[in-house]
């Protein structure tokens, strides 16, 4: 049950007040200007995991307005996209979806079978169509970003930045506001089938209104969160964090910071997502696996289900410590922004066949 806004911001303002900032990339910005409110290692390489998505539907997007496909038009699935794991739809070979359907089930359900279809479908293979995401990354000055794949499974030359992630949810934002209402949509339906976001906040912040979530093993819990409060939109990018829980508190207390100290000092705030100084000394992509709260990872040994996960072994002891004081934090509040802990598995209120298995916790959501 959604809990009262001051619970919320309650929770969340007591995670600020605790918890000095995270080891891993985050920021915070406003898309209408690309002001930065707060960042940290924004230029950091790491794995985008679904986060990829975006970019597969920015693609499509941009398909749609050159009249190169038809969001009534049918594609079918192929034996390649069939053998996407989970998170998936689970067509069958030969099977269609229409273009809408296709990128509602790519952004609310991350489909990874479905990113192959729309790929094939608008560049004729996967393989063209992973060319055309690079160009279009370079195109948008993504510097520190590279595909490999169009849905944001595991590979070792998926990379992108909080920077670069952060450019194209603000472009797409911009140049697409027609399709707003996919971003935030907590579920979609395929037939007689739900299929649910994983993204907690849509239910559970105050303004919430998009947009994805991301995760495999080695990149961790990602996800860019956006909110809209008294006509001002803000956006938090967070990534690498251990369990969904956390993802989402993090995301919300970023939100919350930023709608609560926004004033007229930023009238003078120069650093946008394009002028801040890049950092020369960012860090090469790592892998965070044995802090992940998930089966199959590694870490999940550490962690207990339902407890208050805590802080990542890499945070320095100063955070270790505060991290234990936020457990005295109300569990109402931070219940609130639970987020789903095994992403890529089935939905509980499906209904018919859908090939999905229990995630083995190394694929993206």
């Amino acid at each position: 049950m959604r809990l009262t806004t001051s619970a919320i911001i309650a929770g969340v303002l007591m995670w600020l007040a605790v918890s000095p900032a995270a080891a891993s990339p985050t920021l915070l910005f406003e898309p209408s200007t690309g002001k930065i409110l707060y960042a940290e290692d924004i230029d950091d390489i790491w794995h985008p995991a679904s986060l990829t998505k975006l970019m597969t539907a920015y693609i499509a997007f941009e398909a749609i307005k050159n009249g190169e496909i038809h969001l009534d038009d049918k594609i079918p699935c192929s034996l390649p996209a069939t053998l996407q794991p989970p998170s998936k739809v689970g067509l069958q070979v030969g099977q269609t979806l229409t273009v809408q359907q296709a990128l509602q089930a790519v952004i609310v359900k991350s489909a990874n079978d479905v990113t192959v279809m729309l790929a094939e479908a608008i560049s004729g293979s996967e393989a063209k169509f992973i060319e055309r995401m690079n160009t279009t990354a370079k195109r948008l000055g993504m510097t520190h970003t590279n595909y490999v794949n169009t849905n944001g499974l595991p590979d070792p030359g998926q990379l992108t930045s909080a920077r670069d992630l952060a450019r194209l949810a603000r472009i797409i934002t911009s140049e697409y506001p027609q399709y707003a209402s996919y971003w935030a949509m907590p579920d979609m339906r395929i037939g007689k089938r739900r299929l649910g976001s994983h993204n907690a906040l849509l239910k559970t912040f105050p303004g919430a209104d998009g947009m994805k979530t991301g995760f495999t093993c080695d990149s961790g819990y990602n996800v860019i969160a956006s909110a809209t409060r008294d006509d001002r939109r803000l956006m938090a990018v967070v990534l690498g964090e251990s369990s969904g829980n956390e993802r989402a508190i993090r995301a919300a207390s970023l939100l919350e910071y930023g709608f609560q100290n926004y004033d007229w000092k930023q009238l003078f705030n120069t650093n946008t997502i394009d002028s801040y100084p890049m950092d020369a000394n960012f860090k090469p992509v790592i892998s965070v696996r044995d802090t992940v709260a998930a089966w199959g990872c590694g870490g999940h040994l550490r962690h207990t289900a339902g407890a208050k996960h805590k802080s990542k072994r890499k945070l320095a002891a100063s955070k270790q410590k505060d991290a234990k004081k936020s457990a005295s934090a109300p569990d109402d509040a931070r219940s609130a922004l639970k987020g789903p802990q095994t992403e890529g598995a089935p939905d509980n209120t499906t209904t018919g066949p859908v090939t999905t298995k229990a995630a083995s916790q190394t694929t993206a959501d």
